[in-house]
């Protein structure tokens, strides 16, 4: 996961916790979060690659919509940097936590 933009990491997010969305899903949930447009160009070649390295799986869910899901491999990905992220945010909000209640003193 260390080799993937910080926008194909939001894609998996994403994408792991619709249910089989389809790539306007992905980009619907991913603007409302931005609050700015993704446009084509970008989405769909950053799903591609997602494929590509096995982190999604792209199926078909009608003649002309592809549905993606999480692979096994990128739920294991999801969840070490999951566990990655909550050591040092778990630390990080103990250090603000202790300088705040020094400060309310």
């Amino acid at each position: 996961m260390d080799d993937l933009t910080g926008f194909q990491r939001d894609l998996l997010v994403v994408t792991a916790g619709l249910e089989e969305p389809n790539g306007l899903d992905i980009k619907e949930e991913l603007e409302r979060y931005y609050e700015s447009d993704i446009n084509h160009g970008r989405l769909y070649p950053n799903l591609d690659e997602l494929v590509d390295k096995g982190l999604l799986e792209k199926g078909q869910q009608d003649e002309r919509t592809n549905a993606y899901e999480v692979t096994a491999r990128g739920a294991r990905e999801l969840r070490a940097r999951r566990k990655w992220e909550n050591r040092y945010v778990r630390e990080a909000l103990e250090e603000l936590d202790d300088e705040h209640a020094i400060a309310a003193d």
